[in-house]
C-alpha cells in the first residue's frame, strides 16, 4: 500500500483501492463529490515524493479547462513545500526538490506530453477523452522511463452512457474501474457513516439535480437518457481536436439572450461543403446585454461575420446594434428546427456528419454552473436534451424539455436558417 507522504491523508473505499492498486490501467469512477480527483491528486503527489525523479503528465481533454478546476486542487489541497510550477499563470510543469517532474497538458496539444516516456500519466475528467486520445496516451506508459517499479495510466471519471469506451474497456479487462461513493469522502461523512455539516449541503444540492444528471452525478450510473431527441449525437464523432479555419470558410454567430439561465453566443465556420464547425462558444450567466456585446466583439475580432442570427427580443437586439452588432430574428419552429439538427448530425455520402464541434470551444466554464453540476456548454447539453414526458409515461415527441436548452436553442436557429435562407443576410461590421 502506498503511504501518504505528508501523513495527512487517509483514503477510504475505493479510494483506498486506486492507492493499491498497479494495474497499467487505473480509473476511479463515481458520482460527483466523492473525491475522486483529490484521491487521484494524491497518489500522483505520493508517488512522485517516493520515487525520486519520475516522469509524470497531468492531463485533461483540453488544456484550459484545467486552471480553475484540477490544477486549482492540486496547488491549493495536495501540495505544500518542495515543488515549484513552471510557465506563469499557464503552468507547463511542477518540479519536485528530489528531481521529479508532472507535464501538465491537454488532449488539444498533447506534444509535450507525447514527447517521451512518462512513469505515471494522471487523467482528470477521463470521460471526455475519446479511446483514441486514451491509447495515444498509452503509448507514452509503457514502463520505459524505468523510473519507479510500475508504469500507470491513472484517471478519474462521471458515469457516463451505457456504450463509452471506458465501460466496455473494462468490461473487457484491459481497464481497472474502481466505483467511489460519497461515504468515500470524509469532507461528507465520517469514518462512523455520519454525514458532516458539509455533507448535508453538498447532498442537498445533488439531491436537487434531475433526469440524466441525476442518475449520473448523484447515483453514480452508467445511463443514456430517456427519450434523448438527438440520438445520432456521438462524441467520439461529433467532437473533434482544434483544427485550422481557412479565413475564406463563412462565419456565422448565434444568440440566445439570458440572464438568470446563461446568455450564449456560438461562433460557426461553414466549409465548400457546407459542413458546419462550432470554433467558439460563450456561455455565461449574469451577463448584462452590453457587456455580451463588448465581448462579442472582443472575441470576434477582425473576423468576417456573414450573419447573426438571434432570439427576438427587440430591446436587446437594439442594443446589440448599438455595439455594432446587426441581427436577423431566428425561425423559431421548434420541430422544423430539431429535423434540421438531426439531419447535420447524421453521416453524409462520404461518410461524415454536416456538423462538427471543437473540443476547445468554451471560451471559459461559468463557474456557477460547474457548481451546480448544470451544463456548461453545447456538448454536455447535447446529451441531456429530451423529449418531454407525456402523462402515459412515454416521450411526447412533438415537445422538448425546457431544462439546458440554451445553446441548442442556437443550433437549431442556424440548422434551421441555413436550411431555409430566406432571411436576407446583414453583414457585420466586426
Amino acid at each position: 500500500m502506498l503511504e501518504d507522504s505528508d501523513g495527512g491523508y487517509d483514503p477510504r473505499g475505493a479510494a483506498r483501492e486506486l492507492w493499491g492498486c498497479r494495474n497499467q490501467e487505473v480509473i476511479l469512477s463515481g458520482p460527483a463529490e466523492t473525491g475522486k480527483t483529490y484521491a487521484c491528486l494524491q497518489k500522483l503527489h505520493a508517488l512522485c515524493i517516493r520515487y525520486p525523479g519520475i516522469q509524470c503528465a497531468m492531463v485533461r481533454k483540453t488544456r484550459k479547462s484545467m486552471t480553475g478546476s484540477v490544477l486549482q486542487t492540486y496547488e491549493r489541497k495536495v501540495i505544500r513545500g518542495g515543488v515549484r510550477p513552471y510557465g506563469g499563470s499557464h503552468v507547463e510543469w511542477y518540479d519536485y526538490d528530489n528531481g521529479s517532474r508532472i507535464y501538465v497538458g491537454g488532449m488539444d496539444n498533447p506534444d509535450k506530453i507525447l514527447s517521451s516516456e512518462r512513469d505515471v500519466i494522471y487523467v482528470n475528467q477521463a470521460e471526455e477523452l475519446t479511446l483514441d486520445d486514451w491509447e495515444k496516451l498509452l503509448t507514452r506508459a509503457t514502463g520505459r522511463a524505468g523510473n519507479m517499479p510500475y508504469s500507470q495510466m491513472l484517471g478519474d471519471c462521471n458515469p457516463w452512457g451505457p456504450s463509452h469506451w471506458i465501460l466496455k474497456r473494462a468490461q473487457a479487462g484491459a481497464l481497472t474501474l474502481l466505483e467511489s461513493r460519497h461515504e468515500d469522502n470524509p469532507t461528507l461523512f465520517t469514518s462512523e457513516g455520519e454525514m458532516t455539516e458539509q455533507g448535508v449541503r453538498t447532498m442537498a444540492v445533488l439531491d436537487t439535480l434531475t433526469g440524466i444528471q441525476y442518475q449520473r452525478l448523484r447515483r453514480g450510473k452508467w445511463v443514456s437518457a430517456e427519450g434523448i431527441i438527438y440520438d445520432s449525437w456521438d462524441r467520439a464523432i461529433h467532437v473533434i481536436d482544434p483544427i485550422p479555419l481557412p479565413d475564406v470558410w463563412t462565419r456565422y454567430r448565434v444568440i440566445d439572450f439570458g440572464y438568470t439561465n446563461p446568455f450564449v453566443c456560438l461562433w460557426f465556420a461553414q466549409d465548400k461543403d457546407g459542413r458546419l464547425y462550432l470554433y467558439r462558444e460563450l456561455y455565461q450567466t449574469g451577463l448584462l446585454v452590453e457587456d455580451a456585446a463588448k465581448e462579442i466583439n472582443r472575441l470576434t475580432g477582425s473576423e468576417n461575420i456573414r450573419a447573426t442570427i438571434c432570439d427576438h427580443d427587440a430591446e436587446d437586439r437594439a442594443t446589440l446594434e448599438r455595439y455594432g452588432i446587426p441581427t436577423i430574428p431566428a425561425k423559431k419552429d421548434v420541430k422544423m428546427g430539431i429535423q434540421a439538427v438531426q439531419t447535420r448530425l447524421r453521416k453524409a455520402g462520404d461518410g461524415k456528419p454536416r456538423l462538427y464541434v471543437l473540443s476547445d470551444c468554451l471560451v471559459e466554464p461559468d463557474k456557477k454552473l460547474l457548481e451546480a453540476k448544470q451544463p456548461t456548454c453545447l456538448i454536455e447539453e447535447m446529451e441531456e436534451y429530451v423529449w418531454e414526458t407525456a402523462r402515459e409515461g412515454t416521450a411526447d415527441k412533438e415537445t422538448p424539455r425546457k431544462v439546458s436548452d440554451h445553446s441548442e436553442d442556437c443550433l437549431r436557429y442556424l440548422c434551421l436558417y441555413l436550411e431555409k435562407a430566406e432571411a436576407p443576410i446583414r453583414v457585420s461590421l466586426r
